[in-house]
């Protein structure tokens, strides 16, 4: 049986990118272009280029470097192979796609989707055509969230096929870089909707203050205990309510939880910005009845709004970050990070840079600040592509709140009604039963009214745009220099106060790059109850590995040669340069 993705190529009349390729030879393809140089722009009437422009333009020395720049790199990206694009098998494995995600579909129970409205969804995916998006049958009036895009091509880069979740043929040694996501019934997925249900509680709870919090040192026992759990742990093993929700990549467990590219003052060029932000009142969360849970899944407005608090606050807790998440722009918090790279910190640019031994020149819209701050959109969006295709096209996760319905319909006697049964972790877990004894149902509280976005879960779309940008980040500036001064919010949020910690010291652009992208994927994400933990570590990878694509097309068109190295999320080291 061909996959989604299979099919929608096959249906394709068009001949790929790839294999039209390996059909003629770079010369040929540049002899042909170069031959009707313009004829297409003049009969599709997008431009008027008369025959003796015509003739200099393809004669130009410069447009022939150019396309041979673009087909050569063309050519270099269809030569990766493609690789193993294998789900966890539960939406074939579950008749009723409890697993699956069918948020804003018509649903006819907590957990059950309309079958029709199901087959209709399933059919568009498969065929990629919009009239078949058009007929999907939702169960309200909100829509899906940009499916189409996951179809989407790019000029630059690896495309979104080449990214899988195992080492391809061609590439034995290469990453798994989006791996099937954990299966319903394991006690994996059981940790993780555990740590969603810890994360809820602790919502309103100042980072700084966990070590002294019950709940929080609740929560490290029993997610320590978990075999299967993903977060960092202590020299012994152990999860201290220190490390609660941290992330694991280097500089993560460093320095105080929040970023200081997250906290610093800086400033858009003559505007100050002091990073205090707007949030949302503390001890309010929503669809833990099961109407408006169910009205929710349909994609009904409940009429339920998040209240902003009066006082602006420094970043402090979940529920801060998952306010800034929930409204930011796609790549804000990297372009603010840049600033404060730039502004605050003065950051010292990456040894490779071609301009830091000039005794003559500076970079700017090659290596300097323009070239920096527009390399944040060029990737952020890219990035969106390639997550949308992991989205939609391979693993249709469903989102936490999802997991909570099922969890609900099996500790409420209604087990019956789903065909998925969970691990025995989630089902004893302590977490899940002081949610239920102080909101009456099993359901996950959500920081948003109307939950998660109606996109698939798995992998995140914020911790793509994040692994993506911090790379970018990493090429242009020092990793290794050590942030003076790192500050620390009060437990209030109201004021910013030295850090002290002992490892100070430690406190890199490189490891607070990392610490960002995690803040803000997990802030969303599981501090909000709308992503599992692995959505933020695999998709922090994705964007990565995409951005990294990015900067080996991008090496060949910059005309200083250069050779920049920097520190990937697992260790490693990487080498840019043409």
């Amino acid at each position: 049986m061909k996959s989604q993705e299979e099919k929608f190529w096959l249906k394709k009349e068009a001949i790929s990118r790839r294999s039209f390729i390996g059909r003629v030879g770079i010369a040929s393809v540049a002899a042909g272009v170069l031959g009707s140089a313009g004829t297409p722009l003049a009969q599709s009437g997008a431009a008027t280029i008369s025959a003796a422009s015509n003739s200099t333009r393809s004669s130009n020395e410069r447009v022939r470097q150019s396309l041979n720049l673009r087909i050569t790199t063309a050519v270099q990206e269809s030569q990766i192979s493609v690789p193993p694009h294998t789900t966890n098998g539960d939406e074939q494995r579950y008749y009723d796609k409890c697993a699956s995600f069918s948020k804003c579909l018509l649903q006819d129970d907590i957990g059950v989707v309309n079958p029709a409205a199901w087959h209709s969804f399933n059919k568009a995916l498969k065929s990629g055509k919009n009239s078949d998006f058009e007929a999907i049958i939702l169960g309200g009036t909100r829509t899906l969230n940009g499916p189409q895009g996951a179809y989407a091509f790019d000029l630059v880069g690896t495309d979104s096929v080449q990214f899988g979740n195992a080492p391809s043929p061609g590439d034995p040694a290469g990453p798994t870089i989006v791996p099937p996501f954990d299966q319903i019934a394991s006690s994996a997925y059981g940790t993780q909707l555990i740590e969603q249900y810890w994360a809820s509680m602790l919502r309103d709870v100042a980072f700084t203050d966990y070590a002294s919090n019950s709940t929080a040192a609740a929560a490290a026992v029993e997610l320590g205990a978990q075999p299967g759990y993903r977060g960092p742990r202590d020299s012994s093993g152990n999860v201290t309510p220190n490390l609660l929700f941290r992330g694991n990549y280097p500089g993560g467990t460093i320095g105080p939880y929040v970023s200081q590219l997250l906290i610093m003052p800086t400033n858009l060029g003559q505007q100050p910005m002091n990073q205090r932000m707007m949030t949302y009142l503390p001890g309010v969360n929503y669809m833990t009845d099961t109407t408006t849970f169910l009205q929710v899944q349909n994609g009904i407005d409940t009429g339920l709004r998040n209240r902003v608090e009066s006082v602006r606050r420094y970043l402090h807790n979940g529920r801060g970050l998952g306010a800034y998440t929930h409204v930011d722009v796609l790549y804000q918090a990297y372009f603010t990070g840049l600033l404060v790279l730039l502004n605050s910190v003065n950051a010292p640019l990456n040894p490779g840079n071609p301009y830091v031994n000039s005794r003559t020149q500076n970079g700017f819209c090659t290596f300097g600040a323009p070239d920096f701050a527009a390399a944040m959109g060029m990737v952020a969006a890219r990035a969106l592509q390639r997550v949308w295709y992991q989205k939609w096209l391979i693993h249709l996760t469903h989102r936490p709140e999802a997991g909570g319905g099922v969890l609900h319909q099996i500790l409420s006697g209604n087990q019956d009604k789903v065909q998925a049964r969970l691990a025995s972790n989630v089902l004893n877990s302590q977490a899940i039963e002081q949610t239920f004894s102080r909101y009456g149902t099993y359901l996950l509280p959500q920081a948003f009214p109307e939950g998660s976005p109606s996109h698939p879960s798995y992998p995140a779309g914020h911790g793509t745009v994040g692994g993506a940008c911090i790379t970018m980040l990493k090429f242009f500036f020092d990793e290794n220099y050590v942030i003076p001064n790192p500050l620390v919010p009060s437990s209030d949020g109201i004021a910013l106060l030295p850090y002290t910690g002992s490892d100070a010291e430690q406190i890199t652009v490189g490891g607070e790059l990392n610490k960002l992208a995690h803040n803000i994927t997990f802030g969303h994400g599981v501090l909000a109850g709308i992503h599992w933990r692995t959505d933020s570590d695999y998709s922090m990878l994705l964007g990565e590995a995409m951005a990294i694509s990015y900067l080996n097309d991008l090496a060949q068109t910059y005309h200083e040669k250069f050779s920049a190295t920097f520190t990937k999320l697992d260790g490693s080291q990487v080498t840019i340069s043409n």
